[in-house]
């Protein structure tokens, strides 16, 4: 409970179902600067994995939903597009310059992935609504109805939340992030990486995985390098939006060789 976990956040995703859907910490210091919770959990950061950890985080985030709506959630769902991010602000200029950190940071760290913050709300889509805390759930109920929205607080009583919407081809069409502004920077940060990242389309919570910000008893605050692997992996063009796991593990060899590659790279990874 939100209670018992003060610094965290336990955020949640929702896939919102239409269309009959449903290094050093200098190398990797992102958005949070020198905020000390997320200096100490970039000194301590786990960077070593073997092939089956990452492969297993990765199926385990990019299929399936930890709350949906209709559809089916057993194919890959990702952009097949350039992504646009639009912060819709409540006045806090702060908060919108740190969202376009995050989103040039994921930019950054992702090789196949062209994203970027836009001014036009025409051309996003991913719209970002920063709001409140306590505005909180009517923002969910614009969103999603005031139905749905009793039954998220009821069954995942989040602080910041985040669905899409995608096509009969599993192809993300665009992605709705709601991130509550007056937490402090660590709860913003952390949830700004984790549901920006689960909007593109690894949108499964897993308490399984103990490395992953997709776990709800993981904070991290800064695009860690776990998650880049998954990222990684979901964005590059072998992998296809509606894939099914056993296309994907075809294919998956080779491309997690060209991943490994490029987050050793990006993250001055040693051997």
């Amino acid at each position: 409970m939100i209670a018992s976990r003060p610094l965290s956040h336990l955020s949640r995703a929702i896939l919102l179902a239409l269309l009959g859907c449903a290094v050093d910490v200098g190398a990797n210091a992102g958005a949070g600067g020198e905020l000390p919770a997320i200096v100490s959990r970039q000194r301590s950061e786990k960077k070593i994995f073997t092939d089956s950890e990452i492969v297993d985080g990765f199926l385990k985030t990019s299929f399936g939903a930890e709350y949906h709506l209709a559809g089916r959630v057993d194919r890959i769902r990702k952009f097949d597009a350039p992504v646009r991010v639009f912060a819709e602000s409540d006045g806090r200029a702060d908060r919108k310059a740190q969202l376009a950190k995050v989103v040039a940071d994921i930019a950054r760290r992702v090789q196949h992935l062209d994203i970027a913050m836009t001014d036009d709300a025409e051309a996003a889509n991913v719209r970002v609504k920063l709001v409140r805390d306590r505005d909180l759930y009517r923002t969910i109920s614009t969103f999603y109805g005031a139905e749905k929205a009793r039954d998220i607080r009821s069954s995942l009583d989040p602080q910041c939340l985040s669905g899409f919407r995608k096509n009969e081809k599993f192809e993300i069409e665009h992605s709705d992030v709601i991130l509550t502004v007056d937490n402090g920077d660590f709860v913003f940060l952390d949830c700004a990486y984790e549901e920006l990242l689960q909007s593109l389309g690894p949108i499964n919570d897993t308490a399984s995985v103990p490395w992953t910000m997709f776990n709800d008893n993981v904070s991290m605050g800064f695009f860690d390098v776990y998650d880049q692997y998954i990222l990684n992996l979901l964005y590059d063009p072998r992998i296809k939006a509606g894939m099914t796991v056993l296309e994907v593990r075809s294919v998956l060899p080779e491309v997690l060789a060209d991943v490994r590659a490029w987050v050793k790279q990006v993250n001055n990874l040693a051997e």
